[in-house]
């Protein structure tokens, strides 16, 4: 899109908004503090340390995964100590004010910052002693081991809020109190030697599987993205969404749409998704009429979503593959459906609100050119695409994989404003020093951006600590008694501790609490009643309500930073974006009942395509009969006939048993033929209001 193109776009009316809406994702990844002086140097050099600390170690430096761990921890708590105060609010009591200082590190900050840094590295530095008195513990590491989980929990608070700590102290105590709970809550108990010993000096605990997921890949994934983004692939993807769909019926939605969901493909923050196409798609949605809330509402539900979409779907991808034990690809393939299905349901919303509305797209005139976007624009596809390739052809490792990209990306970002400076015949120096910039921002803004999820890994690590103590078949005998056997129920219950845990927790952090608490009760119990429930259709389940919770009132940070741009009701944002997010909710639900939807078992690619053609036809019926609008306002016969196309295409093993059909073929056909009957029938009615002029 040309200067000249971009002055068209109405982004004035949204300036405090953006502002408002930059604020807050600078909070959530990169801190509260603006310094001066030689202060301001710190982060940085720190960020760009753990940058380059990583990338060695998926090249060419070789760490036991117990130091690994350590040090990933130490970087992400220093950052937290000099980056975030004690309290936002503003304390004035004298002596006390360095505790909400932004302008500034106060001494007392470095000093927790270094002594911080210091007890996630104790394991490492006392290795060989610890090793030789596991479950012995002398008093130097009950001290260093108990003040590890404090200041992990104070960092915690910092950086993603109160609930993940609460969390774990609440775990806590009931580690030590169980017996003292009623008989059904009753639990036997640990000792304060065991519980600090697993919890903080093995990797059972805070060095567990999730922060070993965060230092070996997801760091590296996340690194990748703001590189990407840095390197102006953010902005190429909306001006190539635009270019596409901008001039249709509702254009600006539906390029928000796909815009949100190639940014989600490296993106792994709804609200990050949310300001960067949201700037500029927000205002263009309002232009062509669609009420501030539903525009902002659409974008949340598109960000949230991003989520959703392999290879990296905001870092969960890699923890949920060590999780199930499947390898990553096969985690991958079962996401791929329902994530693709989900943003095509999607387009039909935007679509359905378009019409309701009357709109028409953007002019011409005022959409950047495509072949021209494309062809500014290529290299940046060219990264993503050899990430794919490097995880799908060769199947090299997660992280393997990764670094390559990473490398490739990099000689990208050193030469691409060189080789535009040599086109425009200017300064080719200048642009190979602005390329060094983009590429020093870009690790530095990688690591900021992980320090959230390196410390709510770690801090989760608590409660998936306290489980493996032998929580898991309390947890499990708890959900049978609540939901009586039901697995409606049980299924309703585990969606609505999802959605509040997520009110407060970051996407990854639900999951490995829920992960650790519920799925694998939820195959339990489900077995126990006799229905078979795959390990890897109940993590997917759990994850899937997680990231619902961006959009969910009160809280849902993705509305708000939405809200903030479109300059609308927050809470009514998150309602809306809700009510659009009811098409991806239903599909948690499905994939426990068919786990076609998962391609499991199913190897072959024709019946992958019918599949997800069958499951896009559901879901845009749900879209359309929860909307109470498809091609024409829903008259009660079709919103039911809506209702039994989501039944035939989600459930066909049910409906061919019902109907006495032995092929579930046939039921998906069904569905899909009542669906164009639908279509067809509601046609005619538009074409019925609407005669056609008589010249």
């Amino acid at each position: 899109m040309s200067e000249e193109q971009q002055h068209k776009l109405p982004v004035d009316e949204t300036d405090e908004g953006l502002e408002k809406a930059r604020r807050m994702i600078e909070e959530e990844e990169m801190g509260l503090r603006h310094v001066s002086g030689w202060q301001r140097f710190l982060v940085p050099v720190v960020a760009l340390s753990w940058s380059l600390f990583q990338l060695s170690l998926a090249s060419w430096l070789l760490l036991d995964s117990t130091y690994v761990r350590a040090i990933h921890l130490a970087f992400a708590l220093f950052l937290i100590f000099v980056s975030f105060p004690t309290f936002k609010r503003q304390i004035n009591i004298p002596g006390l004010r360095w505790l909400s200082a932004t302008d500034r590190i106060p001494l007392m900050d470095l000093l927790l910052a270094s002594f911080a840094a210091f007890l996630a590295l104790y394991i490492v530095i006392d290795f060989e002693g610890i090793a030789s008195r596991v479950g012995l513990l002398n008093t130097r590491d009950m001290v260093f081991g108990t003040l590890l989980i404090l200041f992990l929990w104070e960092g915690a608070r910092r950086v993603v809020g109160p609930a993940l700590s609460i969390i774990g102290i609440f775990f806590t105590i009931y580690a030590f109190f169980g017996p003292y709970f009623p008989d059904f809550l009753a639990f036997k108990g640990v000792s304060i030697n065991r519980f600090v010993g697993q919890i903080s000096l093995t990797t059972e605990g805070i060095f567990g599987v999730p922060i070993y997921v965060s230092a070996k890949i997801v760091f590296l994934y996340v690194l990748f993205g703001s590189l990407l983004d840095k390197a102006g692939a953010g902005r190429f993807f909306i001006d190539l969404a635009m270019s596409l769909l901008g001039r249709y019926k509702g254009g600006p939605a539906k390029a928000a749409v796909l815009s949100s969901g190639m940014t989600g493909l490296i993106s792994g923050s709804s609200i990050a998704n949310v300001v960067t196409t949201g700037t500029f798609t927000i205002p263009l949605m309002k232009k062509v009429g669609y009420p501030g809330e539903k525009a902002a509402a659409i974008e949340v539900a598109a960000s949230t979503n991003g989520q959703l979409m392999p290879p990296i779907m905001g870092a969960a991808a890699f923890i949920i593959a060590e999780y199930v034990n499947l390898p990553y690809l096969e985690v991958c393939k079962a996401a791929a459906i329902p994530a693709f299905a989900s943003y095509v349901a999607l387009f039909f919303l935007t679509h359905i609100e378009a019409s309701k509305l009357g709109m028409k797209g953007l002019p011409k005139i005022e959409l950047p050119v495509f072949f021209q976007v494309l062809t500014n624009g290529f290299h940046y596809l060219v990264p993503i695409v050899f990430l794919l390739y490097e995880l799908i052809v060769p199947r090299h490792s997660p992280d393997m994989a990764a670094f390559r990209a990473i490398i490739l990306l990099l000689v990208l970002m050193f030469f691409q404003h060189a080789v535009r400076a040599r086109k425009e015949k200017t300064s080719v120096a200048n642009g190979f020093k602005r390329g060094i910039i983009d590429i020093y921002e870009g690790m530095v803004g990688g690591a900021r951006n992980m320090v959230s999820v390196g410390v709510a890994t770690a801090a989760a690590g608590i409660v998936v600590g306290v489980v493996t103590m032998g929580l898991g078949g309390l947890v499990t005998d708890i959900i049978d008694v609540l939901s009586m056997g039901n697995i409606y129920l049980m299924l309703f219950i585990v969606a609505l501790c999802s959605l509040v845990l997520g009110m407060g927790l970051p996407t990854t952090a639900n999951y490995i609490v829920m992960a650790s608490l519920t799925a694998p009760a939820l195959v339990v119990v489900a077995d126990l009643n006799g229905f078979a429930v795959p390990l890897i259709a109940a993590h997917l389940y759990c994850f899937y309500f997680g990231i619902l919770a961006d959009d969910t009132p009160p809280v849902g940070l993705a509305a708000y930073a939405a809200a903030a741009i479109a300059k609308s009701d927050p809470i009514r944002t998150g309602v809306q974006g809700f009510m659009y997010d009811i098409r991806t909710a239903v599909l948690p639900f499905m994939f426990i009942f068919n786990t076609d939807i998962l391609l499991i078992g199913i190897n072959n690619f024709f019946e992958a395509i019918f599949i997800f053609i069958m499951t896009c036809i559901g879901t845009c019926a749900f879209a359309g009969a929860t909307q109470g609008w498809f091609i024409a306002k829903n008259r009660w016969y079709e919103l039911l006939a809506l209702l039994l196309v989501c039944g035939m295409t989600f459930r066909p093993y049910f409906f061919a048993e019902m109907l006495g059909i032995e092929e579930r073929h046939l039921s998906y056909l069904l569905g899909a033929a009542l669906f164009a009957a639908i279509y067809a029938v509601q046609k005619l009615r538009v074409r019925g209001s609407n005669p056609p002029a008589i010249a």
